[in-house]
């Protein structure tokens, strides 16, 4: 069995750094804050910093790089991330379907990027890639989203070819203003939210931003629920004209987790026994059903501007999690014409501490014709995960006819683990800029350790292993606003696997081939762009049997075409889309599916959100906006012997302006999801296991902006 792992400003550049909002006002520059514009408002991202750590021009970035804008998110009413990137091509955010447990996010067929690729404010959102302990951040407390496409590692150590996806917080503002918002919907869903911002003090010196939200629904799956409260108190301190400090939180707990299981291919695809299963069918215990998270999360940014030419920069921060799981879930029928699925209980336990910082020290140098903006970094991150997996079993359950208060019929003994990771790594970039090219070069030395130990023996698997990792790219810009390019980069992934000896497996080893043709009219926010890649993960872990030790001589190849567009068609009309072709296969395993496509990855998928704002007669104060998804040829196992039903989704929104009826600040908005209620399976992790997708959600909010 093969393992497939679940607007440019023309100021200088380090006037856009994470800290923007704050630098600006410590070198005494007027923002647009203080020139009179809405502290809170809408921002139009036409400049990128994920691929590069330092914000860069989206023309000048020969790597695929898409910007989910804050203004994106509330019109389309989101909740998760995954939702927010619902309209991102080379990402697929339906893997497991109608759960919102975890940010399941898909990156050009690499299926492991919402556990190991996510980064808050650019460093790793530290979760546990072999265990339940997967951070989550409400995209409330969000600016704006970014997905690199393609690997990183150059810049942000481990990490899968598939791509990162980099989370931008809200900033505190130096000029007062907040946002309340209320919301309430299908499945008992409702929230209630606040964001408030600006200075403290006579002097400027210092500003805030308070961001919290609370939230719950019920879930389209029998008794299970989905509840949040979180809060994020954030401080910005201008020390000097030339050094700022940000220190912040999130603290954020769920004590109710939703759903996450499945059901087999035959019954929710096809009919069993001339039968389908219900896609709000739970296969639980309301006893035995729970999954509690806690994630405590400190840190701050620091910035000195030593002169014109060189600035510095540390992030760091702590995190802390616990979480706790308890389930009885089906899988696989008892018979071969049974119409019962045998249940058994799955646990956990477990405690999570990380800490990341990175340093930075960026120098901007010109020699004649040649400017050169230079990234040198150290950064080291550490996790440790107690975990505590106790397993049992349950009587069946018809999946047709359910009844349920079932008692287990037996609990086993948890398994104890200790998962440790260890990285260290030194990186340099050089962004370099002649004529009308621009080069990026970088490299990378990584050190990283890992121990699995059993809590109970004291038996350890370690590795210790070393890791360059490099990119180079180039793009040519045309007077006209036409960019092609070409880059090379690589990746690495370290694995919790062991092989017959109990040693942990090599690190799984990725490179990417990226050429393209990025457009953006001279004078314009829109972007165009077309990308074509080919992608190799070596090392994957591998076996002939399930029973049989895991062996690193795995690999998947990942080729295909992506094209994006984001424009304003006219005053009152915009339009994004985008169009993924993905060609993701098993190129080498000894489990007999060599050659077979990889599940969880549509080979086709096509998104367009269109958006109407009236500015003038009987409609003014109006906005309306309709998506569509398609998502076609996923394959439902790893011996593609059955594919998923291809299946389209149609979004929709529409709001009105208070304001233009005598009530300033006040917006009201209805959202849709699923709009036609399409009944469908998203993917399928196995022939015994498919998630069934979302069913049609409904929201109406108010939002207050002061």
């Amino acid at each position: 069995m093969l393992f497939a792992p679940h607007r440019f400003s023309n100021a200088p550049l380090f006037l856009r750094s994470p800290l923007s909002a704050a630098i600006i006002a410590v070198l005494g520059i007027t923002s647009a804050s203080a020139q009179g514009a809405t502290p809170l408002g809408t921002v139009t991202i036409t400049a990128q910093q994920a691929a590069t750590k330092i914000e860069t021009p989206f023309i000048e970035t020969p790597q695929s790089v898409s910007t989910i804008t804050r203004e994106q998110m509330d019109n389309r009413g989101v909740s998760t991330v995954q939702r927010a990137t619902d309209y991102t091509p080379g990402v697929y955010s339906n893997q497991v379907g109608a759960s919102n447990r975890f940010d399941y996010l898909v990156l050009r067929g690499f299926s492991d990027g919402s556990l190991s690729n996510t980064f808050l404010d650019g460093l790793k959102v530290m979760g546990d890639a072999n265990s339940h302990s997967s951070m989550r951040i409400d995209p409330w407390f969000l600016e704006s989203i970014e997905v690199v496409r393609g690997p990183a590692s150059v810049l942000y150590g481990r990490a899968s070819p598939g791509g990162v996806v980099a989370l931008n917080s809200k900033r505190p503002e130096f000029e007062q203003g907040g946002e309340l918002r209320f919301r309430v919907g299908n499945n008992n869903q409702r929230s209630a939210a606040f964001d408030v911002t600006g200075p403290i003090g006579a002097e400027q010196r210092v500003a805030f931003r308070l961001t919290g939200i609370a939230s719950a629904a019920d879930t389209q799956f029998g008794p299970t629920e989905e509840q949040r409260y979180a809060i994020a108190p954030r401080l910005t301190w201008d020390i000097t004209d030339d050094t700022s400090l940000t220190v912040e939180a999130y603290l954020q707990d769920e004590p109710e987790g939703g759903y996450h299981s499945g059901v087999p291919y035959e019954g929710s695809v096809v009919p069993r026994n001339g039968s389908k299963i219900s896609n709000n069918f739970f296969d639980g215990e309301a006893d035995y059903d729970a999954y509690e998270r806690t994630q405590r999360m400190v840190g701050y940014s620091l910035e000195h501007r030593f002169n014109d030419q060189v600035t510095g920069r540390q992030m760091l921060r702590y995190l802390n999690s616990d979480v706790v799981l308890n389930q009885a879930y089906g899988f696989g029928w008892t018979s071969p014409t049974s119409n019962e699925l045998n249940r058994y209980y799955s646990g956990s336990n477990e405690s999570l501490e990380a800490v990341t910082v990175d340093n930075q020290l960026e120098a901007r140098l010109s020699s004649g014709v040649v400017d050169h903006t230079l990234l040198f970094g150290v950064d080291y991150q550490q996790r440790e995960n107690d975990v505590s997996w106790p397993s049992g079993a349950f009587p069946s359950l018809n999946a047709f006819e359910p009844i349920y208060g079932s008692d287990p019929l037996a609990f086993y003994d948890p398994i104890r683990e200790q998962h440790k990771i260890e990285q260290t790594g030194v990186y340099l970039q050089d962004q370099i800029a002649v004529d009308n090219w621009r080069f990026t070069l970088g490299g990378r030395y990584d050190w990283v350790s890992i121990d699995n130990t059993n809590l109970d023996t004291d038996d350890t698997s370690s590795l210790s292993d070393t890791q360059f990792s490099g990119r180079a790219g180039a793009v040519y810009l045309f007077d006209n606003g036409v960019a092609p390019y070409l880059s090379y980069s690589t990746a690495f992934t370290p694995t919790s696997f062991v092989d017959e000896s109990g040693n942990l497996l090599s690190p799984m080893e990725g490179e990417q081939w990226e050429t393209g043709v990025k457009y953006q009219p001279n004078g314009s926010a829109n972007q165009y762009s077309a990308a074509i890649f080919h992608i190799t993960q070596e090392n994957v872990a591998t076996k002939e049997q399930p029973s049989d030790p895991y062996r690193a001589v795995g690999e998947i190849e990942s080729q295909g075409l992506e094209l994006e567009a984001q424009t304003q068609l006219t005053d009152t009309l915009s339009l994004q889309a985008g169009y993924s072709f993905t060609d993701i296969t098993y190129a080498k395993s000894d489990d007999g599916n060599q050659g077979n496509n990889a599940i969880y990855s549509p080979r086709h998928q096509v998104q367009a959100w269109a958006h109407y704002e009236a500015n003038d007669g009987w409609l003014n104060g109006v906005d309306m906006g309709v998506g569509v998804r398609h998502y076609a040829d996923i394959a439902a196992d790893r011996a593609n012997t059955e594919t998923v039903p291809d299946y389209t989704l149609v979004d929709a929104t529409i709001g009105y302006d208070l304001s233009h009826v005598g009530v300033p600040g006040v917006e009201t908005r209805l959202n849709i999801s699923n709009v036609l209620d399409k009944d469908y399976v998203a993917s399928c992790n196995s022939l015994d296991y498919c998630y069934f997708g979302a069913e049609r959600g409904v929201t109406a909010s108010v939002h207050y902006r002061f």
